[in-house]
């Protein structure tokens, strides 16, 4: 048993039991006396100069210049969002959670570990994510909640979708129905509404919670039961605030009979908290001025676009994308500009622009704009595998790698020589209004890149659809 330990010896202590002789170098009882004193003697607590204004944690998160800036998390940060999330949710000591994501992120930490530890519940750890393993381990651990982003989501409905031929009355019978499913609720975000209506049927949950928010943690909301279908849930600050880039606020959304956007110029803008105070946001760690420019003249910017929508004297929050320097995917947050610079650094390329283009299932794809140079032609396969490179040899992340890249003859520049970025995000892939424009995109399983068609863009289109996403693709 020792040598399938794979320990070396000197590191494995032994409590006898029995009256066997054993080494004292070996013996726990032995060393514990030695190193820490013996066990009639009263040892002095640990000094824990600790205040609830003491950083507990560092969350690391991209930000806008294109450096890894890390978030200040004190005690009372995380105890009041442990209270404030286990009592928006009912979370209480016989509450399971599942944290099948890294405990560096906000939302395992914010959503999933801080409310089972504040209401004294449990977790259940899995070292990384499975689809096809999620539902057994529900079943298995007794899981009653979930913290999820909306790719997950989707990749376990399609994995139980496949493992019962998509039969829904199998599913509910042996899934939502299971005597040993004791799933209540999921709380997360990205989930498109269909995949909510589904999961919430098929797991058999009492709700599930779309929220909306950041590390930072300036601005929060959770969708309930009866909020607008596609909302991210009620804002209950006052000062939350949709605002141009003039800094006014901009008006409530009108929505038409099919629920599209009649004023959408007019009515998105950036998510900001005009106050005194930046709400839980303690700032960037060691860096001063990245902490001034995201909170400065008494305005908190979220980087978040989005806009609000009255209903009975109450204001719903609706998120429609990242502002030009930021990419969200998978429900994390990155810098535009460094997926940029790396792309610019391919052979051929003279410069290359990143930026987030809709996504039927979650938050955002990443797509790349590329002005080769002169005399070069894209090579679909050989750019596909330059990008697989820079993946392995960890220069570039795995979700910075490219879903769609349009090749351009010249940008669109500002009077300050900037891209407009505004403008390729705003025609994306659609097909419609770039009809001979050079786009290649990439699959699950792809091994290159391939020409994006009129028929792929209405298969994309139809899918979006289906996920009451249309609108975006349509703006």
């Amino acid at each position: 048993m020792r040598d399938s330990l794979k320990i070396a010896a000197e590191n494995i202590l032994v409590l006898p039991t029995q009256d066997e002789p054993v080494e004292a170098s070996r013996d726990l009882r032995a060393c514990l006396a030695s190193e820490v004193g013996p066990a009639s003697k009263s040892l002095d607590a640990p000094a824990a100069d600790v205040s609830m204004t003491t950083n507990l944690m560092v969350i690391y998160t991209s930000g806008t210049t294109g450096l890894p800036k890390g978030i200040n998390n004190n005690h009372m940060k995380l105890c009041f969002i442990g209270a404030a999330a286990s009592d928006g949710l009912g979370v209480t000591k016989n509450d399971r959670g599942y944290a099948c994501m890294p405990l560096f992120h906000s939302n395992a930490i914010f959503v999933g570990f801080m409310p089972a530890l504040w209401s004294g519940g449990s977790m259940a750890l899995r070292e990384r994510f499975t689809a096809s393993g999620f539902v057994p381990d529900v079943l298995k651990h007794g899981v009653t909640m979930w913290n999820y982003v909306g790719e997950p989501v989707h990749y376990v409905l399609a994995a139980i979708e496949k493992q019962y031929g998509g039969d829904e009355q199998r599913i509910l019978a042996e899934v939502a129905n299971h005597p040993n499913n004791k799933m209540r609720f999921a709380v997360g975000n990205g989930a498109s509404p269909p995949d909510i209506d589904r999961f919430t049927r098929w797991l058999g949950l009492e709700d599930m919670f779309e929220l909306y928010g950041s590390t930072e943690a300036a601005i929060s909301s959770f969708r309930r039961k009866g909020d607008p279908r596609g909302s991210v849930g009620q804002i209950t600050d006052p000062a939350v605030k949709i605002l141009d880039d003039a800094g006014r606020e901009c008006p409530p959304a009108r929505v038409g009979a099919k629920g599209e956007l009649l004023n959408y110029e007019e009515c998105v803008g950036e998510i900001c908290r005009v106050a005194a105070d930046a709400s839980l946001f303690q700032g960037y760690f060691g860096n001063q001025e990245a902490t001034s420019q995201k909170y400065r003249d008494g305005v908190y910017h979220s980087g978040d676009l989005g806009h609000v929508l009255e209903e009975d004297g109450k204001r719903y929050l609706f998120f429609d994308g990242r502002t030009d320097d930021w990419i969200r995917k998978d429900g994390e947050n990155f810098s535009a500009s460094q997926v940029g610079r790396m792309i610019s650094e391919h052979d051929d390329v003279a410069l290359g622009v990143a930026y987030g283009v809709p996504c039927a299932v979650s938050d955002e794809l990443v797509m790349a704009a590329i002005k080769l140079r002169d005399g070069a032609t894209f090579d679909p396969r050989g750019f596909f595998e330059w990008c697989e490179r820079q993946v392995n040899d960890a220069s570039m992340d795995r979700k910075w790698f490219p879903d769609f890249v349009r090749i351009v003859d010249e940008f669109e520049f500002t009077q300050t020589q900037k891209v407009l970025v505004r403008n390729l995000k705003k025609t994306h892939f659609d097909r419609r209004r770039l009809p001979d424009e050079p786009i290649y995109w990439r699959c699950r399983g792809d091994s290159e890149f391939r020409p994006f068609t009129a028929a792929d863009f209405e298969a994309v289109r139809a899918d979006f659809q289906k996920a009451e996403r249309g609108q975006l693709l349509d703006r």
